[in-house]
């Protein structure tokens, strides 16, 4: 396999870190070329864009999977499902997250709708990369009931407001996230830093 860092100057590992600094923090582009300048690497805030744009799907695929071969030798015994709406150009959309018991996010889905097509695509997404857990908990939209019966799995789906706090609190870090960037321009983008955060966090 070719060296995908072979046409750049800098190292691997400050590459690596810088992808992560921007993902995994709330910080701005330019946030981070200041901390970066405070400890003697001078990187701009385009380069830092470049790199994530780049590398950080790359990062991401790489932790997904040691993520999911770890998961996947363990019993899953509860998630957490949850959406929330984030404007795109002014638009609404939603991004859907499932969280597992422990609070580690799964995977995120984003979809111009809030109906049984997107919870059932959150659903088989999950399902296919780590099995069927013990029990799903979602919150009452009737999306979600519809879509464990088409999958099969209504005897596994608990509802209620306070069982599903563990996915509604896992919404902040994104929200600050998302101030940092100044709103997101396309459902592309967002798709794209979320899958990404969720490998990174």
């Amino acid at each position: 396999m070719s060296n995908p860092f072979r046409y750049f100057n800098s190292s691997p590992e400050v590459i690596r870190l810088v992808v992560m600094m921007y993902v995994r923090y709330p910080l701005s582009l330019r946030n981070v070329e200041d901390l970066l300048a405070e400890r003697g690497i001078d990187i701009s805030h385009e380069t830092v864009r470049f790199w994530w744009n780049r590398f950080g799907p790359m990062f991401a695929a790489e932790i997904r999977k040691r993520r999911v071969a770890h998961m996947r030798a363990y019993p899953q015994w509860r998630w957490h499902l949850d959406e929330v709406f984030v404007k795109v150009n002014g638009k609404l959309c939603y991004l859907w997250r499932a969280v597992d018991h422990e609070g580690e996010v799964l995977e995120a889905v984003v979809t111009a709708r809030r109906d049984e097509a997107a919870a059932l695509k959150l659903l088989k997404r999950i399902m296919k990369k780590y099995g069927r857990p013990q029990s799903i908990v979602t919150d009452r939209l009737r999306a979600y009931s519809a879509a464990m019966k088409e999958i099969g799995a209504t005897d596994r789906h608990e509802v209620g407001g306070r069982l599903n706090n563990r996915a509604e609190n896992s919404h902040r870090p994104f929200r600050r996230r998302e101030r940092a960037m100044q709103r997101f321009r396309s459902m592309k983008t967002l798709q794209k830093f979320s899958s990404i955060v969720v490998a990174g966090t």
